[in-house]
């Protein structure tokens, strides 16, 4: 699978995640992003570990539970299985992700 194509399947779970809160809070948190984490919509893929700090400050505890969400629709649009994910980092489940798809060749593209 190209990077590209990767990041792509990527940014769109996390649209998904944060659409779970409703579209309009969706674009106030991409907003919110860029305006004082200087994280662009389009820049997160390529920067899980500042997305995941800048969860953390807006959704303060709530912030897993986001990562949870995102964790699941991502895996799911890659067409692999999730294991538990009680204890959620989402940088390690996207590290995870890309070395099943370069090892394994476990992707069926959903």
């Amino acid at each position: 699978m190209p990077q590209d194509h990767f990041t792509k399947v990527l940014l769109a779970a996390i649209e998904e995640g944060l659409s779970s809160l409703g579209d309009s809070p969706r674009d106030a948190i991409f907003y919110h992003l860029e305006a004082s984490f200087q994280l662009k919509k389009e820049d997160i893929p390529l920067n899980l570990t500042d997305f995941k700090q800048a969860l953390m400050r807006i959704f303060g505890p709530g912030a897993p539970y986001i990562e949870k969400i995102i964790t699941k629709s991502f895996y799911e649009k890659l067409g692999l299985n999730l294991e538990d994910v009680q204890d959620v980092d989402l940088v390690v489940y996207v590290d995870n992700a890309k070395r099943r798809i370069v090892h394994a060749g476990e992707v069926k593209m959903k």
